[in-house]
């Protein structure tokens, strides 16, 4: 398949999981604390309920908010919620946008593990039951449906237990996390060395993966409850510090065979945040960024991917400054934001040349996800 002469492979497609995944997948001792995806008359509802759960005024993130992109997607995604969003709608999904292969994150999942207050045992088997039921939905087209793992960072054996799980039973291309910090311990921090070490031994690459809301604390939270405002800001703020992270804070120089990508927050940032970030390891990196011997913008460069959204013409600056080696295309099917079904076209519309429209399509997500060109 191709649009437009055009190979396309998404990096960062969502599946709509059942409401009652963990109660079907958690093991047995966990079960009766299984969360439940909430239904109502919103087809797309990304609610999570925990048994017993009190509800807490902070989060509304997931309360529903009426508008015109509301009615939209309520008509446009009917049919695929009253089919069971199965792995037979995701590929006619990928066959009416002209999608090659896509790499798979959650949607309700998205939250599941920003709870500050799980236990580790239960959040790893919140992960593992994840990704058993995933493996199971990939089973509709293995070459084309690609799973990418979740892994709890409560434990970091955990992590790295379930790392190598998916990575060698199921085969997945990858495991993701949020930027978003749940533990309160930053991405840098000495604890996640055992996990970089796992995925560098195991060449397989992390995405990481922000939504506009979170039960930790989150860039934009402050703007509740005007909910468009804090999606303004939360996921590229959150991006964009766990990029620092992983540049200046050293991830990368420490692990030079790690590759991460930054998805669904922009891209258009890019250029001024390597800037600053190399401004701040020129004024103070001796004392605050030891673990650098080059500019944090050359570890990018060679270690980090960014998503472009596929009507984002700022990105054409970003371009510009740094090239398209590092940009891959997502379509965020089925989410609120997506231009499904028309993500690839406007994508192909763009103002940018056939090579650039290639290597962020196809070339370079494959390149990240370790495939042949």
């Amino acid at each position: 398949m191709a649009r437009n002469g055009f190979k396309v492979f998404d990096s960062d497609m969502h599946i709509m999981e059942p409401p009652d995944l963990w109660p079907r997948y958690m093991a047995a001792e966990f079960r009766s604390r299984a969360p439940r995806g909430r239904t109502s008359e919103n087809v797309r509802d990304l609610g999570l309920i925990f048994p017993q759960e009190q509800p807490n005024a902070r989060h509304t993130a997931g309360t529903l908010h009426r508008g015109h992109n509301y009615d939209k997607n309520q008509g446009l995604y009917r049919d695929h919620s009253e089919r069971g969003w199965t792995g037979e709608v995701q590929l006619e999904a990928m066959d009416t946008e002209g999608i090659d292969a896509a790499v798979l994150f959650p949607s309700r999942g998205l939250g599941v593990l920003t709870y500050p207050e799980h236990p580790p045992d239960f959040a790893a088997a919140l992960a593992r039951a994840y990704n058993d039921w995933l493996h199971d939905f990939c089973r509709a087209d293995p070459e084309r449906l690609f799973g990418a793992g979740m892994i709890s960072v409560y434990d970091m054996d955990d992590a790295v237990n379930e790392t190598r799980r998916v990575a060698g039973e199921y085969g997945f291309r990858s495991v993701f996390l949020r930027s978003n910090v749940v533990t309160g311990k930053p991405l840098h921090d000495p604890c996640y060395e055992p996990l970089w070490d796992t995925l560098e031994e195991l060449g397989l690459p992390i995405g990481f993966h922000e939504a506009s809301g979170s039960r930790a604390p989150q860039s934009g939270e402050q703007f509740e409850p005007n909910f468009g405002l804090r999606r303004v800001y939360a996921q590229p703020f959150e991006q964009m510090m766990g990029l620092g992270s992983f540049l200046g804070g050293g991830v990368l120089a420490r692990h030079p065979r790690l590759r991460a990508a930054f998805l669904e927050a922009n891209c258009s940032w890019l250029p001024w945040l390597l800037w600053r970030l190399d401004e701040g390891y020129e004024r103070e990196g001796d004392i605050f960024m030891t673990d650098l011997r080059e500019k944090p913008s050359e570890y990018f460069r060679r270690q980090c991917w960014v998503s472009v959204e596929p009507d984002e013409t700022p990105a054409r600056y970003t371009i510009e400054e740094l090239g398209c080696d590092q940009l891959v295309f997502s379509t965020d099917y089925p989410h609120g934001d997506s231009k499904y079904p028309n993500a690839v076209e406007g994508f192909l519309e763009l103002d940018l040349s056939d090579e650039v429209k290639r290597k962020i399509l196809w070339d370079n997500c494959a390149r990240f996800y370790g495939f042949a060109h």
